[in-house]
């Protein structure tokens, strides 16, 4: 899970590699998560066909996926574009990101085992020799992701997965920031040491100040961008 949206742009290679099937939707999700495809544009089936080297099919059916998650919408005139979210959207998507952030922290405090609490260790250790580089965001998606597993609750994955699909439509991560990226890894920091310590509440309050970080800085990059 991404501190948001987060996001790593497709490379040159995957770019020109023709697609079939689920991989439309998947290029498509992560060109609305690089801010390739920024809320507004729109997703026309024969321009997407030609240069994704595919027929409308399967175009048309990412489409719909997308609409289906939130993500694109269909408007007069317009047809298919990528959804906005307005400031009172955002603000309700992080409050019930940093629900579910805290409460994953306080239940995988009490059930994740030592070789999972080893391994984000290692992830966020990989965040801090990182530096400013296109990895971050995916790192910090990593730690997030496997601090739900740890957690052990499907129904909270579920959830999660709701909110990880709105967080799309912000954009590129804000770990491209590196100030942000250093404060995320000590942040996280503080999250381990409590579930280390199997203190549920601590871990939980942690995540939740991590989440209220995050939001702040996405709120301000949204204002330099005259978007909120």
């Amino acid at each position: 899970m991404e501190e948001t949206q987060p996001a790593d742009t497709p490379s040159t290679e995957t770019a020109s590699r023709p697609l079939h099937g689920d991989s439309v939707h998947e290029r498509l999700r992560e060109e609305i998560r690089s801010g390739a495809l920024p809320p507004g544009a729109r997703l026309t089936e024969t321009e997407l066909a030609a240069r994704l080297a595919v027929s409308r099919t399967p175009v048309r059916e990412a489409i719909r996926r997308l609409e289906a998650e939130g993500l694109v919408d269909h408007q007069p005139r317009l047809g298919a574009v990528v959804r906005s979210m307005d400031y009172p959207e955002i603000m309700e998507l992080y409050e019930m990101r940093t629900v579910l952030e805290g409460t994953a922290a306080r239940l995988a405090a009490r059930a994740a085992s030592p070789m999972e609490l080893e391994e984000l260790r290692a992830i966020n250790a990989d965040m801090a020799a990182a530096g400013a580089s296109a990895a971050l965001a995916r790192l910090n998606r990593q730690f997030h992701a496997r601090l739900l597993d740890a957690a052990r609750n499907r129904f909270l994955v579920r959830s999660m997965a709701s909110v990880e699909a709105a967080l799309l439509i912000l954009g590129p991560s804000a770990m491209e920031r590196p100030d942000r990226a250093a404060e995320a890894v000590e942040e996280h920091r503080a999250v381990l040491e409590a579930m280390a310590a199997r203190d549920g509440a601590a871990a939980e309050a942690a995540m939740r100040a991590h989440m209220e970080r995050a939001q702040l800085t996405r709120l301000r990059i949204l204002r330099q961008e005259g978007g909120a």
